[in-house]
């Protein structure tokens, strides 16, 4: 897939653009950056300075609470990931992003950003329903954490992303929808076992 057809797919899911609109006003801000497993994206304590947008790979966002590391966001391709907050504040991050996968990525900086919005309306039209639903999605996984019991967070989580079961560590996951990990392998045993049950009725 070509990197940049695919960040243009995905700005067209919010307003639609032309190539000559995306190459004259997004492609000469757009830093195209790749990182090895298990690299720094975005280092806590330091203001974020893009906006990283994923070709290829998979990361997480965490924070530390005393020794343990806290995931807040698992994206994958297709998927936006910065330290949100210091990014539209221009603050230290609380966060850490990091690489689960060898990542590349589509960034732009702050500075960048704000020259594009600053072009033409339909582009601060774009960014403010980019950000939204960013917020939007956020805000709906916070309801979940709290609505749904650790079974049910499992269980919708492994519907809508039965690939990152096999992708990302469990003990990420386990962090990531605040299950204990000794639950969460409980759950993997139970769907498997599940699985399992279908296959053998469907031969």
């Amino acid at each position: 897939m070509n990197p940049q057809k695919s960040f243009l797919d995905f700005l067209n899911k919010f307003i639609p653009l032309s190539q000559d609109e995306y190459d004259e006003l997004i492609l000469p801000c757009v830093i195209k950056r790749k990182f090895e497993k298990k690299s720094i994206i975005t280092q806590a304590g330091q203001v974020e300075e893009f906006m990283n947008y994923i070709d290829t790979g998979l990361a997480r966002k965490y924070y530390k609470k005393e020794n343990e590391e806290i995931n807040t966001q698992i994206s994958y391709e297709g998927h936006i990931i910065h330290a949100q907050e210091s990014f539209h504040s221009r603050t230290p991050s609380e966060y850490t992003i990091e690489t689960i996968e060898p990542t590349e990525l589509t960034s732009i900086t702050y500075e960048c950003l704000e020259r594009i919005y600053s072009s033409s309306l339909k582009m601060q039209q774009l960014g403010r329903l980019v950000i939204t639903v960013t917020m939007v999605l956020k805000d709906k996984w916070q309801s979940q954490l709290v609505k749904l019991t650790p079974r049910e967070r499992f269980l919708s989580f492994v519907s809508r992303h039965p690939e990152l079961m096999q992708r990302v560590p469990q003990k990420y996951l386990a962090s990531y929808l605040n299950i204990k990990p000794e639950t969460f392998s409980r759950f993997k045993h139970m769907v498997r076992e599940y699985s399992k049950k279908v296959v053998f009725h469907h031969n």
